[in-house]
């Protein structure tokens, strides 16, 4: 079976996200967005909201599992006997940093990376706008999928 590991902090998902996800599950036997645990990072939403945000975006999609996980990824590749993660590129900045950490897991692992490049009509968008979008008062539901939403809404 190819499963592959698409990680991220994913505060919110977006239509990036979403985009990268669904081209590359048709790459894979079994997709894991795993949403990643990170003490020292303050989040906008919940772990749970999180979760609850990407399980309904992908509810009639069987291939992709929903899971969370600390510390290093290719560990968690290991754990659930990943071979792949997926990674998604908007811009020659997110290569360049994203080329970086494939290579040293690559030296952790035998775990390869697979990038996808964003399609060029979501290549702007990053989970930082989208916040910043929310914070200011924005209209950020074109930015994210409709399973994302604020509790006033």
């Amino acid at each position: 079976m190819r499963r592959a590991v698409f990680p991220g902090s994913f505060d919110p998902i977006t239509l990036g996200h979403y985009d990268i996800i669904m081209r590359g599950v048709s790459l894979f036997d079994e997709l894991v967005i795993a949403v990643g645990i990170n003490a020292d990072k303050k989040y906008m939403f919940s772990l749970e909201k999180r979760k609850q945000f990407i399980a309904e975006a992908f509810k009639n999609e069987p291939k992709i599992k929903v899971m969370t996980y600390e510390g290093l990824t290719v560990d968690f590749c290991k754990k659930i006997n990943a071979q792949f993660i997926l990674r998604g590129l908007r811009n020659p900045a997110d290569f360049e940093f994203e080329k970086a950490i494939a290579h040293t897991n690559r030296k952790l692992s035998e775990i390869e990376t697979v990038f996808l490049l964003t399609s060029s009509g979501k290549s702007y968008i990053s989970s930082s706008i989208v916040r910043d979008v929310i914070r200011n008062g924005g209209d950020y539901t074109g930015l994210v999928p409709d399973t994302v939403h604020l509790k006033n809404e």
